[in-house]
């Protein structure tokens, strides 16, 4: 569990980082350092990275492709942050053999290796903050638990070994809400955009709402409409299918809080 939750709400994210670098941050990030852009995560083999890349290429709703290493064996992302290290600052990892998550360290300092390429991708932790200033409340911050993502039968556009299913993340608000954040998120598209779905589930494979893939269930009301997003775990579901002997991403709602501004990520077309 989180050791200092509570003065993590206004940090920036070079001091969320800083905090995951000394181990003394390990939870998931939602709602946190107000401002900065939240990245998922994906560190695959050099022989393995054109493929992915042209995954999310193809696939830029749940994949939108932030920055990626210069060159294998860079663990330093300079676009997103000075003093980024991949390999200490997400709050808790998951390492993937041959497909299967096997461990979910805090830090792969030991696991590094030359050849890797790392990705970071939008998150839609992003839109949240935009969300919350326009007064909408999102659930899953106002519960303080993971936002819930679920796996959905809407398939990807295949690259190399990389395949699958989408996944979704999912905030729950009322008919009025929900018009006005179609509207706020269509200007993030590089943080997934607007939802890719309204109303139910079932129309895209999810049979219950209170048992989520990833993340947390959060309260339903009665008058709620549940709003799906194209979600950055989708990349791990896509590791499942290629099997690769060795991978790692973030752990689901741990991300990489960087230097970038959200605002920055706004669209003006």
């Amino acid at each position: 569990m989180t050791k200092m939750v509570a003065a993590t709400n206004k940090m920036t994210g070079a001091e969320i980082r800083a905090l995951c670098r000394s181990s003394d941050f390990d939870n998931q990030t939602s709602g946190l350092a107000p401002g900065f852009v939240q990245c998922n995560v994906v560190i695959l083999p050099a022989d393995a990275a054109t493929h992915f890349e042209t995954f999310c290429r193809l696939n830029p709703r749940p994949c939108p492709l932030l920055a990626s290493s210069a060159e294998p064996g860079a663990y330093q992302l300079p676009a997103l942050g000075s003093d980024i290290d991949i390999r200490t600052d997400l709050p808790r990892y998951r390492v993937w053999k041959n497909g299967q998550v096997v461990e979910q360290p805090n830090e792969i300092t030991q696991l590094w290796q030359d050849d890797w390429v790392a990705f970071a991708l939008g998150c839609s932790f992003s839109f949240e903050e935009a969300l919350t200033q326009a007064g909408i409340d999102i659930r899953n911050i106002s519960e303080g638990v993971n936002v819930p993502m679920y796996r959905t039968h809407i398939d990807c556009s295949p690259a190399g070994p990389f395949e699958g299913k989408m996944v979704v993340s999912m905030r729950p608000m009322p008919a009025a809400e929900a018009i006005e954040a179609i509207q706020i998120c269509a200007r993030y598209p590089s943080v997934h955009g607007a939802p890719i779905h309204l109303g139910n589930p079932g129309l895209i494979g999810i049979d219950d709402l209170q048992r989520p893939d990833f993340g947390d269930p959060v309260s339903l009301r009665e008058d709620d409409i549940p709003l799906f997003w194209a979600c950055g775990v989708t990349p791990q579901v896509a590791l499942e299918a290629a099997r690769l002997p060795l991978a790692i991403t973030h752990e689901p709602g741990h991300m990489l809080v960087t230097d970038l501004k959200n605002s920055e990520l706004v669209s003006h077309s």
